[in-house]
């Protein structure tokens, strides 16, 4: 059938005059030659039109009427001929080596599936069963080659056998002049070697050379003034291109480009017209783009020629190809192409700040609405039948395909969009009185419509001075007013799998990453420019690198209006993170023990080993600890040192080198803290240790806030003990209003007078890196003046924190971490001086600095969370009891770092604590104070339990 309608279409032709005749009986180089005479005679009608405005006006409103009733035919045609297909519509997309949470792909699946198509996804084309019988063509409607996949699509797919319905987002005729896939566009000029086209040979493929900044020629500089800038346009300017067809050629240029200056060598996107209007003023900008225009017409001109001469099989009616063409400006408004690729690229732009990704899914969706928004799927009887041959279309007999390319390209003339017509192969007649031609139908519907958009533009500007705005939204968006308060994407690296798929109208997302992730770079791109986003708080960065806590974490996007001067949140979109614990592989058999002192991706000491080691223990009996700062390293039980992912890691714990810190069981410890006071004095990692204190101590915490102000606490222990705490130093105020280390240490003792000078008594002071030796004299000698230098003082030294790349805070280099080293032995020794107690918190945490919880600094080892259920009573014990098998296996006690459950052994029915504090490193260093509080009970009780 198709094959009649074929022939009906010859013969048509052949009564239809002679240049239609000539077209069919013609070479294809004919065709060639009859294009270049009709763009020369175009060119001289348009002149003649510039000296005779009266004439060109009669002749343009007859063209005008005529058109407007063809116009009216094909819409006609198009709303018979457009149906939806009662099956559903299938995509293919070959992802190549991109991963299904990269944001091109996520683009792809969200406006494709808003298209109401299904999507399916292949690596490439020979894992796909769509793609794997009949040459490929079977069962779909769309098919993706997204980079690195183009080579097995041109493989598999047979575009010669392509249904009428089908698109392709690859052109062979294109692939084949531009990328490596073919011969390359350096060919071009072996088949055109007398061309005079404006580009520069060996621009494309593997042989292409890397664009550099331009630099306009100093040769100018000397007699120009000093500092004076280059005549003419200096730049490297990056457009985006749209080829919908090449037999016709037919092409759009996208409105963004990519501009590089010697000003500007890093580029940025910005609308190709307005940078050209900026440079060159009115004139000269539209003389430039004119330009741009015609020399990548030349060039797509060229490669359609040599396809149509070597009389290339590769028909597809509907598919279409996105390139890149970059064109140099050296001091003239004529630009020279210097490299083309058949994908878009953006290496101008910032990787960092995700331009290059947000440019490309901008024009990657712009394509995808451009050309999908108001699909048809024309049948092949109303193809042959009622709306094929000569009727109703100005005389020109059309063919089953050109019906189709016909009703496309009406379609993307009509429709709205950041595309702009930049080349359509122009074949009129040579005489207004010849027979038209298939070029001349595309060519009067383009110029309709451009006619149509001058006369609206003249009359909205008309309007805006005659009159005020009707719609409420034009008016809001012309004075920067946020009206539509949503995001166009997330953007992150490394990329998220986001759960549900990322939408605009969804606002809750969750994503888990895995323990060896430890930062995201985050930034939400709104749809709306008018619009501001902000991290977690009103005035919080638009774009970060923030660490990701184990456990649960929270990031929140506010999308606000800021054209007011209170700007207001207008959405709030919700990420929920989780990051798992390091991986563990549970001990049912045979393990050795294996230790650590420092992980591998952090060297604090460089002259020390790192990773899994084997573990020999001491032979000697073993001893309590003297002090808070002995010496240690880490221990797990794993399979084999030589491979951390066969430790059971919820196993490691802390072993002091040559002795043991003991625990201290709930009621000595209730014992031991009777009539105490425990002031401390320091930052949160300071006040996490309180924390861990208050609930081992009153087995339960039923107060807790994230004081950054002084607080008491005298109801612990059924009002026997106090603690008291004080946040040092507040970083947020400024520095002239900040209170000194020795105002915030005298109001804390005062604060919780009446205190005894003795050991019942004490003080905590440390934080995270602020301690240094001259905060230790401040206390020796404040002590020293309220009559306490007797109390119990315990330094908490160091930690690890810092130590990765984010944004809003200070972040340390390696050296300044392992200069922090040296500081914290500093530390140690003055404190030791003044006869001080040391806890070497900074030992602890510099193995596992990858544990760190929620906080910006990575620094935090502990986390309050809340406990709302209700708990039996439990037989008492001794904490130790809470150890598995594994642990107690051990020929010496070691501080494991699984977190406690709270101590609910107070009689049967008792609540459970309404927070609870975790977090492994944590407990470890707590259970050292508390060791260190109470060493003759925690002594005693562990000599009991040796002789039982």
């Amino acid at each position: 059938m198709y094959s009649e309608g074929l022939s009906s279409m010859r013969c048509c032709r052949a009564s239809a005059g002679m240049l239609l005749r000539r077209r069919c009986c013609s070479g294809p180089l004919l065709l060639l030659l009859g294009a270049a005479v009709t763009v020369m005679v175009a060119r001289n009608q348009l002149r003649s039109e510039i000296q005779q405005p009266g004439a060109a006006e009669e002749e343009d409103d007859e063209d005008v009427r005529s058109t407007r009733r063809f116009i009216t035919h094909l819409q006609t045609v198009q709303r018979h001929t457009q149906i939806r297909s009662a099956q559903q519509r299938w995509v293919v997309i070959l992802t190549g080596r991109h991963v299904v949470s990269d944001s091109e792909v996520q683009l792809y699946q969200r406006v494709l599936q808003e298209l109401d198509y299904k999507v399916q996804m292949f690596r490439y084309a020979e894992t796909s069963s769509f793609l794997r019988t009949n040459h490929g063509v079977s069962g779909w409607s769309l098919l993706l080659c997204l980079s690195s996949s183009e080579r097995s699509c041109l493989r598999r797919v047979s575009f010669s056998h392509l249904q009428h319905q089908q698109r392709v987002n690859l052109l062979p005729g294109l692939m084949e002049a531009f990328s490596d896939a073919g011969s390359g566009l350096c060919q071009l000029f072996t088949h055109l070697s007398e061309s005079k086209l404006p580009m520069r040979p060996h621009s494309c493929g593997s042989i292409s050379q890397k664009l550099q900044a331009p630099h306009y020629s100093a040769g100018h500089d000397s007699k120009s003034p000093v500092g004076a800038p280059p005549p003419g346009l200096v730049a490297m300017v990056n457009v985006y291109i749209l080829v919908t067809s090449l037999r016709p050629l037919t092409s759009f240029l996208h409105n963004i480009s990519v501009v590089t200056t010697n000003q500007e060598p890093k580029g940025r996107p910005t609308q190709l017209r307005n940078f050209l209007l900026q440079q060159l003023g009115p004139t000269a900008s539209h003389e430039a783009l004119r330009q741009v225009k015609q020399a990548i017409g030349e060039v797509l001109q060229a490669v359609a020629s040599i396809n149509e001469r070597e009389k290339t099989l590769n028909r597809c009616v509907l598919c279409y190809q996105l390139l890149t063409f970059s064109l140099l400006f050296s001091g003239s408004i004529s630009p020279v192409i210097v490299q083309v690729d058949t994908d878009l690229t953006f290496s101008a732009l910032s990787d960092d700040m995700f331009d290059r990704q947000i440019t490309k899914d901008l024009i990657l969706e712009d394509s995808l609405h451009f050309l999908l928004s108001s699909e048809t799927h024309l049948s092949s009887e109303a193809g042959r039948g009622q709306y094929g041959g000569c009727r109703e279309t100005l005389g020109v007999c059309l063919s089953e395909d050109e019906l189709l390319l016909l009703l496309q390209f009406h379609q993307l003339m009509k429709t709205p969009s950041a595309f702009q017509l930049l080349y359509l192969s122009d074949s009129a007649s040579s005489s207004t009185s010849g027979p038209l031609s298939f070029s001349d139908l595309l060519l009067r519907i383009s110029r309709y419509y451009e006619l149509q958009r001058n006369h609206s533009n003249r009359s909205d500007q008309t309007q805006a001075l005659t009159s005020q705005k009707s719609s409420s939204q034009y008016s809001a968006e012309s004075k920067g007013m946020c009206v539509d308060p949503h995001l166009r994407q997330i953007y992150t690296d490394p990329p998220l799998t986001l759960t549900p798929p990322f939408s605009p109208w969804v606002k809750e997302y969750r994503a888990e990453v895995t323990f060896d992730m430890v930062t995201v770079r985050i930034r939400p791109e709104p749809i709306s420019s008018a619009c501001r986003v902000h991290l977690d708080e009103h005035q919080g960065p638009r774009m970060a690198n923030l660490p990701i806590g184990l456990g649960n974490s929270r990031i929140s996007i506010l999308v606000m209006d800021g054209a007011q001067q209170d700007p207001v949140v207008m959405t709030i979109y919700t990420l929920h993170m989780y990051r798992e614990s390091r991986p563990s592989l549970p001990m049912f058999g045979d393990h050795v023990m294996c230790s650590f002192l420092q992980d591998c991706g952090l060297l604090v000491q460089p002259g020390w080993s790192c990773g899994l080691e084997p573990f020999i223990r001491s032979q000697s009996p073993p001893q309590a600890c003297s002090s808070g700062h002995e010496p240690g390293r880490w221990v797990v039980p794993c399979l084999s040192c030589s491979d951390n992912r066969t430790c059971d890691w919820r196993e490691v714990a802390w072993q002091p080198d040559g002795c043991y810190h003991p625990l201290v069981d709930s009621p000595l410890l209730q014992n031991c803290m009777t009539d105490r006071k425990v002031l401390f004095i320091g930052d949160s990692t300071n006040r996490g240790m309180m924390y861990f204190l208050m609930e081992r101590v009153n087995s339960s915490l039923e107060d807790w806030q994230k004081a950054h102000d002084m607080q008491v606490y005298r109801n612990l222990n059924s009002g026997r003990t106090l603690v008291g705490y004080s946040y040092y130093p507040q970083f947020w105020l400024e520095k002239k209003q900040r209170p000194t280390f020795r105002q915030a240490l005298q109001q804390l003792l005062h604060r919780s007078r009446p205190l005894l000078n003795s050991h019942l008594t004490v003080l905590v002071v440390g934080g995270v890196q602020w301690l240094n030796i001259n905060h230790l004299r401040t206390v020796r000698e404040v002590l020293d003046r309220e009559s306490l230098g007797e109390i119990l003082v315990v330094v908490k030294s160091l930690g690890m924190g810092f130590h990765l790349p984010v944004d809003g805070i200070r972040s340390l280099s390696v050296r300044e971490i392992q200069d922090l080293y040296q500081e914290n032995y500093n530390i140690i020794t003055t404190a030791k001086h003044h006869g001080y107690e040391v806890i070497d918190t900074f030992g602890i945490t510099m193995g596992r600095y990858k544990e760190f919880l929620q906080g910006r600094c990575a620094c935090h080892f502990h986390e309050v969370e809340k406990v709302e259920k209700f708990s039996p009573s439990e037989s008492s014990g001794d904490i130790m009891s809470t150890t598995n098998s594994t642990r107690s296996s051990r020929p010496a006690p070691e501080l494991s770092s699984q977190s406690v459950a709270p101590n609910t052994n107070q009689g049967v029915g008792s609540v459970a604590s309404s927070y609870h504090v975790t977090g492994p490193v944590n407990q470890v260093y707590s259970e050292i104070l508390l060791s260190r509080l109470c060493p003759q009970t925690s002594e005693n009780k562990r000599d009991e339990l040796e002789r039982s």
